[in-house]
C-alpha cells in the first residue's frame, strides 16, 4: 500500500473519534480506506478492524452491559448483517460507495438538525433498529450510527453504553466477517494490516477513553457530527467526479 504511514495515522483518528463520538470508527475509517482500497478489500479489513476494536473497548471500560439491549438488538443484526454481507457481493462497487455517501450526509445533518430526536424505548424499535443497522453494516460496512441513536434512547450511563455497543458490534463483525472472507474480500494483500489495526485499535481506544475525561460527550458529539458530515460529502464528490469523467467526451 502506498502512504502506509498516514492510512495508519487516519485510522487511529478514526479509532479515537468513534471512541468518544460513540458510533464507532467504521463511520470514518470505511471512507478513508476507500481513499487506499478497493471497496470490497475496505470492507474485509473493517470488519477484522473491528473485531479488534470491539475487545479493546470491551477490556478498556468493562464496567458492565446491559444484557436485553444485547439481546434484542444484537441478535437481529446479526443475521441481518450475514444477509447485507452476502448481498454486498451482487451490488455493484460504485452503487456501494454513492450509498455510503448519501448515508453518512443523511445520518449526519439528520443528527445535527434534530439534536433531540429520541427513539423511543420499546421492544420492537430495539428489534427493528438491530435490523436496519445489521443490514446497513453488512452492505456499507457501517452501522453505528443507526445502532448509537437505538442504544440512546435507553440512557444508559456512558461506559455502559460503550461496552453495550461494543458486544453487539463484536457479534456483527464477527459473523459478517466470515461471510466477507468467503466472498472473496479479505485476501493476502491485505492481511498484513491485520496485526497493524490490532495495535491502533487499542491504542485509539485507550486515547478517545482519556478525552471522554476532558470533555462531554454533547460537546464532541458536534464535531463528530460535522466531520462525518464533510466525509461523506468529500466521498460523494469524489464518485461524482469520477462518474462525470468516465461520460466526458474523449474518456478513455
Amino acid at each position: 500500500m502506498n502512504d502506509l504511514p498516514l492510512f495508519i495515522f487516519l485510522a487511529l483518528l478514526a479509532e479515537v473519534v468513534g471512541t468518544v463520538g460513540g458510533f464507532g470508527s467504521s463511520l470514518f475509517f470505511v471512507p478513508i480506506a476507500g481513499y487506499f482500497l478497493d471497496f470490497h478489500s475496505v470492507l474485509g479489513i473493517t470488519a477484522l478492524f473491528h473485531v479488534s476494536s470491539n475487545l479493546a473497548k470491551i477490556g478498556i471500560f468493562r464496567n458492565g452491559f446491559d444484557k436485553r439491549l444485547v439481546i434484542t438488538i444484537g441478535i437481529p443484526a446479526v443475521l441481518f448483517v450475514v444477509l447485507g454481507a452476502w448481498l454486498s457481493k451482487f451490488i455493484d462497487t460504485k452503487v456501494l460507495e454513492m450509498s455510503l455517501a448519501v448515508f453518512l450526509i443523511a445520518v449526519s445533518l439528520v443528527l445535527l438538525i434534530f439534536r433531540n430526536i429520541k427513539i423511543r424505548p420499546t421492544l420492537s424499535n430495539s428489534i427493528g433498529g438491530g435490523v436496519f443497522s445489521g443490514l446497513v453494516a453488512g452492505v456499507l460496512g457501517t452501522g453505528g450510527a443507526i445502532r448509537g441513536m437505538v442504544l440512546a434512547a435507553y440512557d444508559l450511563r456512558m461506559d455502559v453504553f460503550i461496552v453495550t455497543s461494543a458486544i453487539i458490534d463484536l457479534g456483527i463483525d464477527a459473523s459478517r466477517s466470515v461471510v466477507y472472507v468467503l466472498n472473496g474480500y479479505v485476501h493476502k494483500d491485505i492481511i498484513y494490516l491485520v496485526p497493524i489495526l490490532l495495535v491502533v485499535s487499542i491504542a485509539g481506544t485507550f486515547i478517545g477513553k482519556k478525552i471522554l475525561t476532558y470533555m462531554t460527550e454533547a460537546q464532541f458529539r458536534s464535531v463528530v457530527l460535522i466531520l462525518i458530515l464533510l466525509t461523506g460529502v468529500i466521498t460523494l464528490a469524489k464518485q461524482l467526479l469520477g462518474w462525470y469523467g468516465h461520460l466526458a467526451p474523449g474518456h478513455g
